[in-house]
């Protein structure tokens, strides 16, 4: 499931990040990648790590966390903290799938289930730059306002297309989820955002109730802890 995550990040907390973006230091983005992504990869992040990164890191974790439909399509059980990378000049990152497990500095690894990435330039700052995701029902190119995430399954082939002009910058991260399966997460978040939006309309009906119950039942039989 690819989901369109609006509103992350305040303009406000956008501009913040950017400006301390501007006074850190940028390294080469393979740093953060294995032998078959270096080949693929030409851009730009923050050291993972540095202060900087750490600094803005738990500014959008904190958000995504917050953020009630992040936590209802991904179901967190643990977060790596985010990376923040940049693309300008033609830099690009072709097409690859991410690691399985990512190492976390100081915990436990990380099986990245769900990518997230958090767009923090504007569309119309650049040209190019559409993060494209390929899966089973096609190619989908994703171009996002500043403060908006999308959030996608970590076994789709995706790439970053060429940057032609401006800058695009974006934090992006992984995902272990408490139901490992991509496809009874979906399940999970549309059962959850029909009863939503039953709640809405009718209130905590018997039925409603009964169809929360059926949810958690689910949730408690499928998730790992």
């Amino acid at each position: 499931m690819m989901l369109h995550i609006p509103g992350v990040l305040t303009p406000e907390q956008v501009e913040s990040l950017r400006a301390r973006m501007r006074d850190s230091e940028w390294i080469d983005g393979r740093a953060s990648v294995g032998a078959q992504g270096a080949q693929v990869k030409r851009n730009r992040q923050l050291a993972e790590g540095s202060p900087a990164a750490l600094e803005l890191g738990q500014v959008v974790s904190a958000a995504l966390m917050n953020h009630p439909l992040f936590f209802a399509a991904a179901l967190p059980l643990r977060i790596l903290p985010p990376y923040f990378n940049s693309y300008a000049g033609g830099e690009h990152y072709g097409p690859h799938v991410d690691g399985a497990v990512r190492a976390n500095r100081g915990a436990a690894p990380v099986r990245s289930d769900v990518s997230c990435t958090v767009f923090l330039s504007d569309p119309d700052d650049y040209d190019g730059g559409e993060l494209t995701v390929i899966d089973t029902y096609g190619t989908h190119e994703v171009k996002l306002p500043a403060g908006d995430a999308i959030v996608y399954p970590s076994t789709s082939i995706h790439e970053v297309q060429p940057v032609t002009r401006g800058e695009r910058v974006a934090s992006f991260l992984w995902v272990q989820s408490m139901v490992r399966d991509s496809w009874r997460r979906t399940m999970l978040y549309e059962l959850d955002a029909n009863i939503q939006e039953l709640r809405a309309q009718h209130g905590d009906t018997p039925a409603l109730v009964g169809l929360t119950g059926h949810y958690h039942n689910l949730l408690r039989q499928w998730a790992e802890m």
